[in-house]
């Protein structure tokens, strides 16, 4: 990864995906969660949008989930900050809660549009 100098705070920089240049974002803030620990390695989801493709920095991958419609729930009223303007909804799993993210809104405040 190399860093971009002047950048907002969320830009962690530009990888190298098969020779295209790809702007990385750092999820947890953008959505003003804190930062990654020295402990845990962010990786890269990879999205392509209308404007080329831009990695979103996670905490980790998991499994490809197909759920049903009748577990999402939009976001409660509680949720503060750019998480209320970015989350869609979320869906009740068995153990955990499985956030969804307006991906092209975030691709869009990522990038200043």
């Amino acid at each position: 990864m190399t860093r971009t100098p002047l950048a907002p705070p969320h830009v962690r920089g530009l990888i190298n995906l098969r020779g295209q240049i790809v702007t990385a974002i750092d999820l947890r803030r953008l959505l003003e969660m804190g930062e990654f620990t020295e402990e845990e390695r962010p990786m890269n989801v990879i999205i392509r949008s209308k404007d080329g493709a831009i990695s979103f920095q996670v905490n980790e991958i998991g499994d490809v989930l197909e759920v049903d419609d009748s577990s999402f729930e939009y976001p409660p009223e509680t949720l503060k900050g750019v998480a209320r303007d970015l989350i869609q909804g979320a869906c009740k799993l068995k153990d955990r809660l499985l956030l969804i993210l307006d991906a092209e809104k975030a691709v869009a405040m990522a990038s200043g549009s």
